[in-house]
This record gives C-alpha cells, structure tokens and sequence, in this order.
C-alpha cells in the first residue's frame, strides 16, 4: 500500500513508519520538525528511517492547507495516519494557540485533503486524556467525553467530532485511536519514562505529583504499532451508519506511579531521589483502558509487561546518549 504518515520524526509516528516500511509498503512521512523538543532527536530517527528504500520525507506542516493540498494531489494514498499534533498536556496551558494551529486547523486540513483525494482509510490519534474527569473505571469508549481538564485534550475531543462529522458527510471511513501512556525506546523528553531516567542518572530528584498516589496504563510503542497496522485494512465499513469509530489502545492493565519508578531503579541500578508534589492542573490521576473492542477487532492484545519495556527503554536510552 501507498501511506502517509504525518509526524513520521516524532515517537508513534518514526515507530509506524519503520514498521510499514519492514513490512513492505511505500512510506510517505511528513513532519514539521517543530522545536518543542529536541530536533536532533527527531533527525536521528529520520536517519533510521532513511535507510529503506521505500520511505520519502517531505518537510511540510499540516497546518499549511495548499502545501498539503498539492502534496495530495501528487498521488493518491491508500490509507492516511495522521499522528502530527502539538503534543504535551502541561504545554497547552500557557501555549493553547500552538495547539489550536496544529491540532484544529491541521486536523481539519488533513479531513479536506482527504475529501479531495479520498484515500481508504484516516486512522488518526486522539488520546486518554479525552476521558478528563471521568471516574468509572476502566475507560470505556461508550463513556461520556465532555469534562476534558485541559485544552489538548479538548482539541483531541474536537478531533474525534470532526472526524465524525467528515465520515457523515463525505463517507470518509475514519478511525481514531486514543493513547494510553505510550514508552518505549526513542521516546518523548517530555514524557515521565524519560524525564525520570535523566534524573536518576543525574542524581537529581524526581517530581512526583499528587504526591506519587497516580497509576498509569504504560502502553509499549510495539504494542501500540501493532494494533495501528492491524487496523489499517480494516476501515469502519459496514455499511450500516457513518463510517467513524474510535478505539482504546492500551495495556488494559494501570501500574502505580511508584511502581513504574521502582522499575526504573531496577533496571538503571541506581535509586530515586523522591520529591512528592501536589497534583498540577491539566493532569488526571488515573488511567485505565478498557480494550476490548480493538482487541476484537484486530484479534490483538499489548503482549510487553511494564518491567520488560522499561529495561527496553533504559538499554535504548543507554546506548543513545552513551551513558
């Protein structure tokens, strides 16, 4: 298949891609290399994904409409996976006009390329943080989404309507995916995995909020990939109603907060330096995903247990900074 895969420098986006170019489709990845974390990072994972023959990097933003408009217009794409958003819960709160730039305008950019040049299949990225002040646990996708606790996830929600919207109208088969706590090697600097390794190795303390009393549903990116593949030639249609669904993708399984922390010690060697906060704004104290839709849909379940993926992460992370 011909795909497109926005984001393709950044996490979930360089894993995809690496996967569906191993797999044998024609990759193409677009990227706007933003600064919100580190770009030699990013370029580092284009480098990798330079080395198939069958992937193409465009440097284009979504948020550029005739840009991405002609870039359509060049070919058509079997399926589109959509993963470029300004990422980052805390950042929305002194930055919402990146968000609503990337996250709202791109979005609806990428839903009008795809009226114009109609691929198979939009799968695109949502996340848990949709599920805001919602406290049954686990989440469930027929749980009701209308307390978001900041503006990313509001602009996430804003996604999933739009889509909705796009599949009624235009019959555009579209699939959004919302992320649980996803870690894994070539991670985010912003996220906790990484942020608390490096304070680990530097024997710096760790800033553990609420006190440490969290649980997170830490989700390992190749759990993740695979259930984004399997679902990429199964576009929701049935035939029956608007050709729109949305899907957990989780471990299925919180871990606390302190135990992921003693994980990390444990593959590191070395002890935390604990400093216990109070809860910041924007930020949930749990997350559980109920997945089993997805997993009847694409006859898949996350297999990597949290101890088995950290040790993941910290070899990756060792090797990459050489530490």
């Amino acid at each position: 298949m011909k795909i497109l895969v926005t984001g393709v420098a950044g996490f979930i986006g360089f894993h995809t891609a690496r996967r569906l170019c191993h797999d044998g489709h024609q990759v193409i990845g677009l990227d706007n290399l933003n600064s919100y974390y580190s770009v030699e990072l990013k370029q580092a994972r284009l480098s990798q994904l330079a080395a198939y023959g069958n992937f193409r990097f465009r440097l284009l933003d979504v948020a550029d409409k005739q840009a991405l408009l002609a870039m359509f217009a060049e070919g058509a794409f079997d399926c589109v996976v959509h993963l470029a958003a300004q990422a980052g819960v805390r950042h929305s709160l002194d930055n919402p006009d990146i968000y609503a730039q990337s996250n709202l305008v791109g979005f609806l950019n990428v839903l009008e390329a795809c009226r114009a040049h109609r691929p198979e299949h939009l799968i695109f990225a949502s996340s848990s943080s949709v599920y805001g002040l919602n406290e049954r646990m686990p989440y469930a996708t027929t749980d009701p989404v209308d307390q978001p606790v900041s503006f990313y996830a509001a602009t996430k929600r804003a996604n999933e309507l739009m889509a909705h919207a796009y599949s009624h109208l235009y019959g555009i088969p579209t699939t959004g995916l919302r992320f649980f706590t996803v870690y894994g090697p070539w991670g985010r600097p912003d996220m906790a995995p990484f942020k608390f390794t490096e304070a680990i190795l530097g024997g710096r303390t760790l800033d553990l909020y609420n006190e440490g009393a969290m649980s997170r549903d830490f989700t390992y990116i190749d759990d993740i990939v695979e259930g984004l593949v399997r679902l990429i030639p199964l576009p929701p249609t049935d035939g029956v109603g608007v050709p729109n669904k949305v899907y957990n993708i989780g471990f299925g399984s919180p871990v606390k907060l302190l135990q992921f922390v003693e994980c990390l010690e444990e593959a590191l060697g070395m002890r935390a330096i604990k400093n216990f906060l109070p809860l910041q704004s924007g930020d949930v104290v749990d997350t559980w995903a109920d997945t089993r839709e997805l997993e009847e849909r694409v006859g898949f379940r996350p297999q990597v247990a949290v101890p088995v993926g950290v040790q993941s992460f910290v070899d990756w992370y060792r090797s990459y900074y050489g530490v």
